[in-house]
């Protein structure tokens, strides 16, 4: 949906004020990929699971116990870098309880993928068996 002209001159004068308050900080937000850094550690996390792996093997046909728990622990780190990172660097967006334009189910009485996750699991389970007897 595009923004009305009122819209689009309040975000302008916000943006020449971030500009005039901390110009450093707008040109890096401004030039700059988000999803780019996420991008690199998750590649760097992989790259350390495959490192991790190797010398775990190696540490294995060496029969080294240090040499094995420091590649497991490699691999483990690099796993989480690009757990972390995984969210960030594919673009995924959260979607808060106060989106517009998200909905749930149309079949009443269900509520869709989106509203099913909102709710906590103990307040679906009690919904659920109130309209078993309805």
């Amino acid at each position: 949906m595009p923004l009305s002209e009122h819209e689009q001159r309040l975000l302008e004068q916000i943006e020449r004020a971030l500009v005039d308050d901390d110009p450093k900080f707008a040109s890096s937000v401004r030039t700059g990929d988000r999803r780019l850094r996420a991008r690199r550690m998750l590649q760097l996390g992989a790259l350390l699971v495959v490192v991790g792996l190797a010398v775990l093997v190696g540490g294995a046909v060496a029969r080294s116990v240090p040499l094995g728990v420091v590649g497991f622990m490699v691999m483990f780190g690099g796993a989480a870098l690009g757990v972390l990172n995984y969210k960030a660097a594919t673009g995924a967006v959260e979607t808060g309880s106060g989106a517009p334009g998200v909905r749930g189910s149309s079949v009443p009485g269900r509520g869709g993928r989106r509203g099913r996750r909102r709710q906590p699991l103990k307040t679906r389970l009690e919904e659920r068996f109130r309209r078993r007897y309805e």
